[in-house]
């Protein structure tokens, strides 16, 4: 004997929703996973909640969900990224070299890998190199300055406070 059917229409008790979303969310996923084994099929699934919570299934690592979005894209004819993702492809690529060009950068400026530099790149980095060293110094010697204000001020303070307790102490007397 085989279920009823149902009508497939929204269904208005919240609580009712979310069994039924949970229930069926599982045997999506489980039949993904069967055809996946059964058929040899390369299966991608994302399923968004009304909550916003987002669950998926891939029959293969990350890159398979790529390859699997790169097929779909080049069999449908439809963009899957517009010229706005492209673009920001782009500047992510952009900044991954400036990163690496940074990385490089530091290294020099510590010292390491130094070698494969000309006479003109050695000579900039020994500039940059005193630049931030006379930096270094300069804001070291504004805090000094500050610790010996501080301390003249906690002298001056420790002064006024015992002339209290002596001036105090001869009023007691």
């Amino acid at each position: 004997m085989g279920r009823g059917k149902i009508e497939i229409k929204r269904i208005e008790n919240s609580s009712n929703r979310q069994v039924t979303y949970s229930k069926r969310k599982n045997g999506i996923i489980k039949k993904a996973k069967e055809i996946t084994v059964l058929c040899d099929a390369k299966v991608s699934l994302i399923i968004i909640a009304s909550s916003g919570k987002m669950v998926e299934y891939c029959s293969g690592p990350q890159e398979t969900r790529m390859k699997i979005l790169d097929k779909y894209h080049s069999q449908s004819g439809k963009r899957l990224w517009d010229a706005k993702h492209e673009n920001l492809c782009n500047e992510v690529d952009r900044v991954k070299k400036d990163n690496d060009g940074m990385q490089i950068e530091l290294r020099h400026l510590k010292g390491e890998d130094i070698t494969s530099l000309n006479h003109v790149d050695l000579m900039a980095l020994e500039e940059a190199i005193e630049n931030g060293l006379a930096s270094i110094r300069d804001r070291m010697s504004k805090y000094m300055d500050a610790v010996r204000e501080n301390n003249r001020a906690l002298e001056d303070e420790n002064k006024r406070l015992a002339y209290q307790l002596v001036s105090s102490q001869n009023d007691e007397i």
